[in-house]
């Protein structure tokens, strides 16, 4: 399980690497995403709090990288942050999720993507609910729900 100690030094020091890689030129990404899916997670946007699909939803399963399929989430490690956004304790594999330091904005973040495409999913911070402390706070546009 990955502390907000782990994921700082992932940030500074480099990822894990991931299990495969999936990459595709501009066009292609394109022509599989949805507008709003491309400018979140091939654009680095955001969707509007309260907005998204999966902000309450509470099926079991697993959600994966909308851009490649990745398993990233379990919806058992899901909670209610109050943010406005699906949030999450860990991911389903230290592996799954990249970290990069963010700086837009005049803020100093941790910006999460997947590992495998590098699709943004959004930012961790340091105040979600034990045991990891951690709250993976990610956009419902970036991410599928694959129900069991």
């Amino acid at each position: 399980m990955l502390t907000w100690n782990d994921v700082m030094h992932l940030t500074m020091r480099g990822n894990l690497q991931p299990d495969k890689r999936v990459e595709k030129t501009i066009e292609e990404w394109q022509a599989m995403l949805s507008p709003e899916q491309f400018r979140i997670t091939r654009q680095k946007g955001t969707e509007r709090p309260g907005s998204g699909e999966y902000c309450h939803s509470h099926e079991a399963g697993k959600y994966a990288c909308i851009c490649c399929d990745t398993p990233l989430f379990d919806s058992s490690i899901k909670f209610e942050s109050g943010t406005g956004w699906p949030s999450f304790t860990q991911a389903v594999k230290d592996n799954a999720i990249k970290y990069e330091k963010d700086t837009n904005f005049g803020m100093i973040r941790v910006e999460v993507m997947c590992n495998t495409c590098d699709a943004h999913l959004g930012h961790v911070f340091p105040d979600g609910p034990p045991p990891s402390g951690l709250r993976y706070c990610v956009n419902s546009e970036s991410i599928k729900l694959i129900k069991e």
